[in-house]
């Protein structure tokens, strides 16, 4: 697994405000949907994306089919689907938002080929990450439950 350090990671959950999701699920259980929903409590404004799911509203957006129903800037897409469909997702993301600043893959969702294209037009790439994990960790909420954040803080 590729290590990122967490500078690199820090800094793009701070300068990230609008998420796209691609392949959000709207069961409650799926860890899709619970990422969406804790990104979105935390205030980055969530776009979900599902073709399955296309014209719902989902944690108070309109689902979308794809990348290329998204009118408005996107920072980060966040990708919730096989390896296999990385590379399609990722030429989508470069077409439709030309200021696109990560592509995140999930947990187990790796592409080698297609994060050398996104680094190669300038796109941080963050593979076999989810950033509630990292988000949690980074920023000091994962103490409650016993895990090791490697930060001292005095919050309680």
């Amino acid at each position: 697994m590729k290590e990122y350090s967490d500078a690199f990671l820090k800094d793009i959950l701070t300068r990230t405000k609008t998420v796209a999701i691609v392949g959000v699920s709207a069961n409650p259980v799926r860890p899709s949907y619970f990422v969406a929903r804790y990104l979105g409590l935390k205030g980055y404004k969530v776009i979900p994306v599902n073709p399955g799911l296309a014209g719902q509203e989902l944690l108070g957006e309109t689902v979308r089919a794809d990348l290329g129903e998204i009118d408005e800037p996107v920072d980060m897409v966040d990708i919730f689907r096989r390896s296999e469909a990385v590379p399609e997702i990722v030429d989508a993301a470069l077409a439709q938002f030309p200021d696109l600043g990560t592509i995140w893959m999930q947990i187990g969702v790796e592409h080698s080929e297609a994060a050398a294209k996104a680094e190669a037009r300038g796109v941080d790439v963050v593979q076999n990450r989810c950033p509630k994990i990292e988000y949690q960790r980074l920023f000091s909420e994962l103490r409650m439950g016993g895990f090791n954040t490697g930060i001292i803080s005095s919050k309680l």
